[in-house]
């Protein structure tokens, strides 16, 4: 059965910033047993793709020999291009590739079914295909980004596909609520009903 996490930087919006959440660093992360943490890629300056590559690969190697030694999981996210031009990391190959060429078995990808819905569809064939690599799922309605029971994808068939490979995860809630937090909740109450 899944589990679900809220994304605090998309939900409760309605509630001040600073009371959302508290500001994270690998101090933190220690102390609050922090299991992951996330390193997104960045935007590519125009022509340096290949430089970017070299560098993004070496300090992902030097961040996630840093997490090891403290037990710690890191995540990379591969992120659509409409929602974030110029960004990096596109798909869950490149994110493949990427943590075999960084060669460290605490680089995961976190699987957001939002950008991979945009940027390259497939989701069941691509959470099966990389399930040893996904250490994290989000999700949210695809193509406004609101609740997961909006839009074209059928979520609840990937969450009975997700407890099918065995993903022992939480799912990420991120998505924008289309009113406030609270009104939205409604696709939860099947999930949080059951046993």
């Amino acid at each position: 059965m899944p589990r679900f996490s809220a994304n605090l930087s998309f939900l409760f919006q309605e509630v001040p910033f600073l009371d959302r959440f508290a500001a994270p660093a690998l101090s933190y992360a220690r102390v609050l047993k922090t299991p992951r943490l996330h390193a997104m890629a960045g935007i590519v300056p125009p022509g340096a793709a290949s430089v970017c590559e070299s560098t993004y690969i070496a300090n992902l190697r030097y961040a996630a020999e840093q997490l090891a030694a403290a037990g710690l999981t890191l995540l990379i996210e591969p992120i659509n291009t409409r929602d974030m031009p110029g960004y990096f990391l596109n798909t869950q190959a490149q994110a493949a590739k990427i943590c075999a060429a960084v060669g460290l078995p605490n680089l995961k990808i976190q699987m957001d079914c939002y950008h991979m819905q945009i940027a390259e569809g497939d989701l069941a064939t691509n959470l099966r295909r990389y399930a040893d690599l996904c250490a994290h799922v989000q999700i949210a309605g695809v193509p406004e980004r609101h609740e997961p029971d909006t839009g074209e994808v059928n979520y609840n068939y990937l969450f009975e596909l997700l407890d099918q490979i065995g993903y022992p995860g939480w799912i990420g809630c991120e998505y924008r609520p289309a009113g406030t937090t609270l009104d939205g909740l409604g696709w939860f109450k099947p999930w949080a009903a059951a046993p």
